[in-house]
Parts: C-alpha cells; structure tokens; sequence
C-alpha cells in the first residue's frame, strides 16, 4: 500500500496522497509545508500584499538599475516613493487617526531619457497591473477624444478586469505637460484638452470611486459600468516640460540679487536647470495647483552624456545590442558590434538630440539589410563594424532626412 514519504502515514490514513516520481506526498503534509512557507516570507527581507512581493528601497533601486542606466536620484526618489506606497497599502486600521496619505509621482525630464521606462519596471518588479496612457489623447467630457475614465479602462484591461487588482496598480500619464493651460492665469474660454483635463484628473489623483466603462465610454453607450476605488493606485506622471528651463532661469535669477549674486551664479550648471526644478516651476508652467499638490513626489531626470548612451547600448538586461543578438540568434548567426561602431551610434543619437530613444532607430537604419538579406544565406558569424555602420546608415531614409531638416 502506498504511503506518504514525509511522515510515513498510509494512504488510508489521510484525504489525499499526491504522487510523484519517486514517492508521494499527503494532503496534510503539503499544508504543514505551505504554512511554514508563508512563516518563512514574513520573517524574510520582503512582505507581501496579496501576491505584490515587495523589496526594499535599496532592493528596488538594484532591480531597477538592472534595466536602467543612470538617473540615480530619480531611481531613489521612485523607490521610496512606491516602497511608501505599497507600505501605505498595507497599514492596519489604526486608532491613533494617523492616514498614510498617497504619493503620487510626476517625473520631469527630456525626451529619450527614461521616464516610462522607469515606470514599466517598476511595475515588471512587483508584478502589478501598469497601464501608459497619453494625456494628449484626453478631453473634457463631451468632445471629440477620450474620457478621463478611459484611464482606468486601459488598467482594468491590464488587470484581466480583475477590479481587485486594477485598484492596485499603477498608471503612466506620459505626456502630462501637454494639458498645461495656456497661461498662468484661469482661462476664461474653453480650454477642452487643457485646464478642463486637469480638473477631471483631481478625482482620479487624490482617491475616488469612479464608474469606469470596460470596454471605452462612446463607442458602448449601453454597457454596464464597473465601480473602481482609485485611493491606492498609484499614478506617475512624466513630460518632457518643454520650455519650463526658462521658467527655472527666471525665477534663480530673480532670487540672485544683493552682494553675493556673482558667487550664486557661478554655482548654477546652466547646462542641467532641470536639478532645480521646484513644484511652483510646475505650477508656472501651467499645472493647475490642485494638480501640483496631488503630485507630492517630483523628480526630474538627467540629460544623458555620451557614456550613458553606450552603456545603454549593451549593459542594461534588456539592452538594444543584446536584443539584436538574440533576434539573429535563432537564426543561428552569432552577431558581433565592435567597440568603433558603438562609438558610432552614440555619435549619431547625440546629433538627433533623441536621448536613448533615437539609439533604437539609428541600429534599425544599420541593421535593416542585414536582418533582410541574412536568414536566407549560409552564414553563421556577422560583425558590425564602424565602416559597414557608416556605409548603412548613409544610404538610410534616417540620414537623408537629417540632411533634408
């Protein structure tokens, strides 16, 4: 008669007995072990909420720098911030009236250098429902686009419509600069994709229960609305903030004045005015207040130098040079970049002015004949060098629009 392995009870003796390869395992003992399991997470270095396994701050960063290169005060900011968060989440009811209040996050930063990927790893790491949305897309209810609601349609989409989920989870509004009113001062006409989506955002940002159509609002009148709470998702921000450098400069010029002006200047980087930023530049440049107050955490981003564009080029897990060595890979064609014709491509993203986003395009213009030409030929071993980087990307559309602008 067959017997559990573990404790030796027969198969008679227990509910169930599980069988394996080389033994079995009874229902009772399987208990004991998921009990133990559990015991052993509390007492480790993560806790969790519902399945989020949440690390540390100094964890996140080191999962985060795994994908992202650079930004080291924003990958900080970001982590402390989603740590809070999710502790935030897994308060107790307390008796001494003290609320964990949420923290929202905007990220201020030049095209190409890293909001939403930041933000998409993150949500990779705690294994949450993320959604992007695009904050051009967005108007007053009643006009031509989308709804503010469609938001959270885009992250009950994400979460399997799995409200439970969906409510803890995270949003990207890329792009939030974009529905900036057009002045400093209230609007006294119909600013339809501007101050009218701020105001509609307000809800959203500080906590509500909004009904949310699942399958988008216009073009299903008649369906059923879902109930979502939005207090403890999490809503990041990011825009590239065009233009806000000059808000930046004037007010530190404003505030240098007096004996030691010509000592503070020459303190100032000029080349990076970003680092300065302070939630009032947001709110010049044509944020709503109530909007700056609902996104406490602000961070800005670093442009990227030379170094940190080829870091991205290799280094990162998901880097683009890994990614192309995998493509040709199951192929069967082992591909190689020379140290010249990375040095190459980081010269040419550097003159778009793209950040890491125009890495991506330039390597695509290089590698377009050989990822054409190479699966139908017997050949087992490909070099990129300088040489075939420039005569490719030459001949490219990417270069001759270039010389065209």
């Amino acid at each position: 008669m067959d017997k559990c392995s573990l404790c030796g009870r027969k198969e008679i003796e227990v509910n169930m007995l599980f069988t394996g390869v080389d033994g079995h395992v009874c229902d009772e003992c399987i208990e004991r072990g998921y009990e133990i399991l559990m015991e052993e997470k509390k007492s480790s270095d993560t806790f969790s909420i519902g399945d989020i396994k949440l690390l540390k701050p100094k964890q996140i960063k080191e999962f985060i720098d795994q994908y992202v290169i650079g930004q080291e005060y924003a990958k900080k900011v970001l982590s402390v911030a989603v740590y809070n968060h999710y502790k935030r989440l897994s308060q107790p009811s307390s008796k001494d009236d003290v609320d964990i209040e949420k923290s929202n996050i905007i990220m201020v930063g030049e095209t190409g250098t890293g909001k939403t990927l930041l933000a998409r790893t993150i949500a990779k790491m705690l294994h949450v429902p993320f959604a992007i949305v695009d904050a051009t897309i967005l108007t007053e209810a009643g006009y031509v686009g989308e709804d503010i609601e469609s938001l959270l349609t885009r992250l009950l989409q994400a979460a399997d419509y799995n409200v439970e989920a969906a409510e803890r989870g995270i949003v990207f509004i890329d792009e939030i600069d974009k529905i900036a009113r057009k002045g400093d001062n209230p609007s006294i006409t119909r600013d339809v994709s501007g101050e009218g989506v701020q105001q509609g955002l307000l809800k959203l940002l500080e906590g509500s229960v909004v009904n949310v159509p699942p399958q988008g609002g216009r073009k299903h009148p008649d369906q059923k609305m879902i109930a979502v709470n939005t207090k403890n998702i999490l809503f990041v921000c990011g825009g590239a903030f065009d233009g806000i450098k000059r808000v930046i400069a004037k007010r530190m010029n404003t505030q240098v004045v007096g004996y030691g002006s010509h000592k503070v200047q020459a303190q100032i980087d000029k080349e990076n005015l970003l680092q300065y930023i302070v939630p009032d530049d947001i709110r010049k440049f044509g944020l709503i207040p109530e909007i700056v107050g609902r996104l406490p955490v602000l961070t800005h981003l670093e442009p990227l130098d030379r170094e940190a564009l080829k870091q991205i080029l290799t280094e990162p897990k998901n880097s683009i040079i890994k990614q192309y060595e995998k493509l040709f890979k199951m192929d069967k064609i082992k591909l190689n970049f020379k140290d010249d014709a990375l040095e190459f491509i980081v010269d040419q993203a550097i003159s778009f002015k793209l950040g890491a986003r125009g890495l991506r395009s330039i390597c695509e213009s290089i590698m377009l004949e050989a990822m054409f030409n190479m699966p139908s030929e017997d050949i087992k071993e490909f070099t990129v060098d300088r040489v075939y980087a420039e005569a490719k990307l030459d001949k490219s559309a990417i270069m001759k629009f270039k010389n065209v602008g």
